[in-house]
C-alpha cells in the first residue's frame, strides 16, 4: 500500500468533519440538479434522477427520485469530499 493511500484511509477512518454544507444545485456530467424547492415557481429546472436496477428475476426497473437536498461532506482534506444526493424516492412498478 503507498504511503497516499494510508495517508487517504486514515483520513477517511476519522469520518466526516462536523460542518456540513448544502446546496440548492448541483453540476455533474453535464447536467444540472436543482432541488424540487429551489425549482418551484422557475419555467425549467431539473430535480429529477433515474437509476437503473435489476431486480431479483433478472428484470430492470426504473427507480425515480426528485432530489430533496445536496449535501457536501469533507473528510479533513479537501480531496476527500463526497457530495450526497437525499431524495424522495417512488417506484414506478405495479404491485
Amino acid at each position: 500500500m503507498s504511503r497516499n493511500t494510508s495517508v487517504t484511509l486514515n483520513l477517511l477512518s476519522l469520518g466526516p468533519e462536523r460542518t456540513v454544507k448544502y446546496y440548492n444545485k448541483y453540476f455533474i456530467n453535464e447536467h444540472v440538479f436543482h432541488t424540487e424547492k429551489y425549482g418551484q415557481g422557475r419555467k425549467t429546472y431539473n430535480s429529477e434522477v433515474c437509476i437503473k436496477r435489476l431486480t431479483s428475476n433478472e428484470f430492470e426497473v426504473d427507480y425515480y427520485e426528485k432530489l430533496k437536498e445536496v449535501i457536501e461532506l469533507q473528510y479533513y482534506s479537501e480531496q476527500n469530499i463526497v457530495f450526497l444526493f437525499k431524495c424522495y424516492w417512488y417506484d414506478t412498478t405495479d404491485r
